[in-house]
C-alpha cells in the first residue's frame, strides 16, 4: 500500500511507511488500547524477533536475534529462500522428527499462505518459527523465522495458537501516534459494524450477505468459485427455520494492503451447534469500499453456551416485558408481535389463533394486573425455554396463579414465541 497509513487495532498500530510491493513492508509500532495481550513481530532488516504487550503503553517484553531467509524481500514463489511479509497466525506446535541442527527441538507453523496471498498468486508452504541446533547466521533460513532453541524455550509460554505475528521489512516503535485517534477509531469502528452487519445478514438469510464479499477476489483466495459457495449458503438459510451467527471479542489488523477482522465465532441451528476462530480478509474495491476477499474458519471446543444464555436472557427478558406490558394493557397488536406464526398455546394453533382466542377473553373482560416472577431459563434445541410464575386478575374479580413455559426462537433481530405452555398452581 503506497502513502497509506495502516493501524493494528487489537493488538498494535502498524504503520505502513512505504510501498509493501516494492519495497517491503515498513511498520511502525505504537501504543493503543485496543492492543491484545500480547503480539509478536519481526524484523527481517534488523534480524531481530520481538514480544510485544500491551500495558498502556506498548511493552517490549522480550527482544531476541533470529535469521529469516536467504534473499531480501517479500516470499513469492516456492523455493525463493524469502520469507513472507504480513500478519500470519501460529497455527501447530511441532516437537518430534525434527533436524535439530536445522530446526531445534520445536517449531511454530504460521498459516501462509494465507487468504491475500493466495489472490496475489504467492506460492510456498512450511513457514514457521523455530529453534536451531547450531550457530545463528543472520538470512541463513529457506523462508522461515528461525531463532537459537535456548531463546525460543524462553518464550515458548508467549507462543500460543491463534497468536497473531507481524512480519515485517523493518519495524519502529515510537511514542507518540502518527495518526489521530479520530481516524483510527473510524478505521476501526467501520470493520467491526461490517462484521456485525455481515452476521445479521446472515441470520436473516438476506441476499445483503453476499454484498458484503468481492465474489472475484473471493474465489480467487478461496479457490472456488463464489457462486458454489452462494448457493450452499442459500440452501442453508433455506433449511433452517432460524440461524444464530454471534461473533464475540471482535479484533481488528491489517496487513501491508489487506485487513484482517477476526473474532469468536458462535454458530447455532435447531440442530447444528458450532464455535470456532473466524478471520475474515477486507481489501478496498474500486469504490474504496472494504469487501470480504477470503476467510479462515478454525473450530475450536464449544465454551460459550454460557455466555449465549446470558444474552439471550437478556434480550428475552426485554422482549417478555413488552408483551406483559401490552397484555396488561389490552394491547392486541402488541400483544400479537410477541409470536412466530406457527406458534401454539396449549390448545391453539397459530398466532391467528391464539390472537382471536385473547380478543374474544378481552371482549368480556379486560385484564387488571399480569406479574411475572421466578423465572428460569435453559438452552434446547428448538431454541430457548424461559419458565416463570404467571400471576393474573382481570378487571371482572377473576384471577389465577400458574407456571408457564415458553420457547422462543430468534427471528427478525427480536426473539418469538413458538410454544407457550400453562400449568395452574
Amino acid at each position: 500500500m503506497n502513502g497509506r497509513i495502516c493501524i493494528i487495532a487489537l493488538a498494535m498500530v502498524l504503520l505502513a511507511t512505504g510501498s509493501a510491493v516494492a519495497s517491503g513492508w515498513n511498520a511502525t509500532l505504537d501504543s493503543h488500547p485496543n492492543l491484545p495481550p500480547k503480539f509478536l513481530a519481526v524484523d527481517k532488516k534488523a534480524q531481530e524477533f520481538y514480544v510485544y504487550s500491551q500495558q498502556s503503553p506498548l511493552q517490549l517484553v522480550n527482544r531476541l536475534r533470529c535469521t529469516t531467509g536467504q534473499r531480501d524481500g517479500d516470499k513469492r514463489v516456492t523455493g525463493d529462500l524469502r520469507t513472507p511479509e504480513g500478519v500470519y497466525f501460529v497455527e501447530r506446535h511441532l516437537t518430534g522428527g525434527l533436524d535439530y541442527a536445522l530446526y531445534g527441538d520445536q517449531a511454530f507453523t504460521l498459516n501462509f499462505p494465507n487468504p491475500v496471498d493466495r489472490l496475489k498468486g504467492k506460492t510456498g508452504y512450511g513457514i514457521w518459527i523455530h529453534g536451531r541446533g547450531k550457530p545463528l547466521v543472520p538470512r541463513d533460513t529457506q523462508g522461515c523465522v528461525a531463532l537459537t532453541s535456548p531463546d525460543l524455550h524462553s518464550v515458548q509460554g508467549e507462543i500460543t495458537p491463534g497468536l497473531p505475528v507481524a512480519i515485517t521489512n523493518t519495524v519502529r516503535v515510537e511514542d507518540d501516534a502518527a495518526i489521530s485517534p479520530s481516524e483510527m477509531d473510524r478505521t476501526i469502528d467501520e470493520l467491526v459494524g461490517k462484521v456485525q452487519g455481515w452476521a445479521t445478514a446472515w441470520e436473516n438469510g438476506s441476499d445483503d450477505f453476499f454484498a458484503f464479499y468481492d465474489a472475484k477476489r473471493f474465489s480467487r483466495a478461496q479457490r472456488q468459485p463464489f457462486e458454489a459457495f452462494k448457493k450452499r449458503k442459500k440452501r442453508l438459510f433455506a433449511t433452517y427455520p432460524w440461524i444464530r451467527v454471534i461473533p464475540y471479542d471482535i479484533r481488528v489488523l491489517p496487513g501491508p494492503d489487506y485487513w484482517v477482522t477476526y473474532f469468536r465465532q458462535y454458530y447455532r441451528t435447531p440442530t447444528v451447534v458450532s464455535e470456532g476462530i473466524k478471520r475474515l480478509y477486507w481489501q478496498r474495491d474500486d469504490k474504496g469500499r472494504f469487501r470480504i476477499v477470503g476467510r479462515e474458519w478454525v473450530r475450536t471446543p464449544t465454551t460459550l453456551d454460557g455466555v449465549y444464555l446470558t444474552e439471550s436472557r437478556r434480550d428475552i427478558a426485554a422482549m417478555l416485558e413488552k408483551w406483559r406490558g401490552a397484555w396488561q394493557k389490552a394491547d392486541l397488536k402488541g400483544y400479537a408481535k410477541a409470536y412466530a406464526k406457527s406458534a401454539t398455546q396449549d390448545e391453539r394453533r397459530g398466532r391467528k389463533d391464539i390472537v382471536d382466542h385473547k380478543a374474544d377473553v378481552w371482549s368480556r373482560s379486560k385484564p387488571k394486573s399480569v406479574t411475572f416472577s421466578d423465572f428460569s431459563y435453559a438452552i434446547v434445541p428448538e431454541g430457548v425455554q424461559v419458565s416463570f410464575r404467571q400471576d393474573y386478575h382481570a378487571r371482572s374479580g377473576y384471577g389465577d396463579s400458574g407456571r408457564k413455559t415458553m420457547i422462543l426462537v430468534p427471528e427478525a433481530g427480536s426473539w418469538k414465541i413458538i410454544r407457550e405452555d400453562w400449568r395452574a398452581l
